[in-house]
């Protein structure tokens, strides 16, 4: 297994890396405090390729590999977590869904624009009484001729508030429990179909994450993606995908807080010496980064295998897992080194800190990724 970055890769990582640190990082802490999504930089995530960065050439997408994506949700995350899961999202959950299980008719109208960044997608599967338990889901799609009427209310979902497309998830038949769920791509501004309230969050405050609301929502059938039953499938399927993209929002948001630690740690002089003098914050530093490389190498570990066309499932989630226990460890430790101006919102480290919690949490918490991965040990 050969992890070192081939050229196109080291390309890919320079690029988005002086991008996010011109573009993205001065404003980071600004876009926090407000909690707005920063639009001006998403359009201009569009027009370097980045919000189709994995679709196919042919779509009008980037046709970049898994690693390429990895380096990039990467250097994204150290700028701002916020930022780097809006690509995510977009890449992983949306783009990669449609490509893998729409029709060619569903990739021409859905999947161009999203790969062109003309248009955002969201993923629509949590609700309020259905988080880890999928098949608790109420939201239900009845077929009505060459049509489905949804009902039900999806909320915690990132993009929710902008998106122009969703991939929702609804029972078809509640007796077939998880072979009972379908998904279909549902437009903007369709008759039955609102945006309910925005989410007020500890981390990622940049993100948009907000209820979605279907009130005898009409979606055509021809919108429906892969075959009624199928949902349950596509879902897995692209969270496996998405795990890989969280696993390296991790390693950006601890290498971003390592970093800032590091370089306090050279600058802050107490009993008059730098506290990188100090016996004490070297060995936090010498795990911090010990940690962060062991969390790189299983992010890199998933993305080819899913590269090499492999089964990925065990491996997306060792390595979310454990990145994102690693950047809530790390982002403790770096707040920790700064002391109490670590606490402050001046400081990068505070906003780590926010963001980092939420790696446990979304597209699976920490307690699903050990279940994930029993199951593929024990086959």
């Amino acid at each position: 297994m050969d992890l070192k970055l081939t050229e196109e890769q080291e390309m890919m990582r320079k690029m988005v890396h002086d991008f996010a640190q011109k573009e993205v990082a001065p404003v980071a802490a600004e876009v926090d405090q407000k909690g707005e999504v920063p639009l001006a930089n998403i359009k201009k995530m569009a027009q370097l390729g980045l919000l189709g960065l994995t679709v196919s050439e042919q779509y009008d997408g980037g046709g970049a590999d898994a690693i390429s994506y990895v380096v990039a949700i990467e250097e994204l995350s150290k700028a701002c977590a916020s930022t780097a899961i809006f690509v995510a999202v977009q890449n992983s959950l949306v783009c990669g869904g449609i490509e893998k299980f729409g029709t060619e008719e569903q990739k021409e109208k859905f999947l161009r624009p999203l790969a062109r960044g003309e248009k955002i997608g969201a993923f629509a599967l949590t609700e309020p009484g259905a988080g880890s338990d999928v098949v608790a889901m109420l939201t239900t799609a009845v077929r009505d001729g060459d049509s489905y009427i949804i009902n039900g209310r999806k909320h915690f979902i990132t993009n929710g508030g902008l998106a122009d497309i969703v991939i929702l998830f609804a029972m078809t038949d509640k007796a077939q429990r998880h072979r009972g769920i379908s998904a279909f791509l549902v437009e903007k501004g369709g008759r039955g179909f609102s945006v309910g309230k925005k989410e007020n969050k500890m981390g990622i405050c940049g993100s948009n994450t907000s209820e979605l609301v279907f009130d005898d929502a009409r979606v055509p059938a021809a919108n429906r993606l892969g075959e009624e039953g199928q949902g349950f499938k596509i879902a897995m399927t692209m969270l496996d995908s998405g795990r890989i993209g969280v696993a390296a929002q991790a390693v950006g948001i601890a290498q971003a807080a390592y970093e800032a630690a590091l370089k306090y740690s050279k600058e802050r002089v107490q009993f008059g010496q730098p506290l990188c003098q100090f016996q004490a914050i070297q060995w936090m530093l010498a795990d911090m980064a010990t940690r962060i490389e062991a969390a790189r190498l299983l992010t890199y570990n998933a993305a080819l295998k899913k590269q090499a066309g492999e089964p990925f499932s065990k491996e997306a989630s060792m390595a979310k897992l454990f990145a994102s226990e690693t950047a809530v460890w790390v982002a403790d430790r770096a707040v920790q080194i700064h002391g109490g101006y670590g606490y402050m919102k001046e400081y990068s480290v505070e906003r780590n800190y926010r963001d980092a919690k939420i790696t446990e949490l979304y597209e699976g918490t920490s307690e699903v990724q050990r279940m994930v991965i029993v199951r593929g040990i024990l086959g």
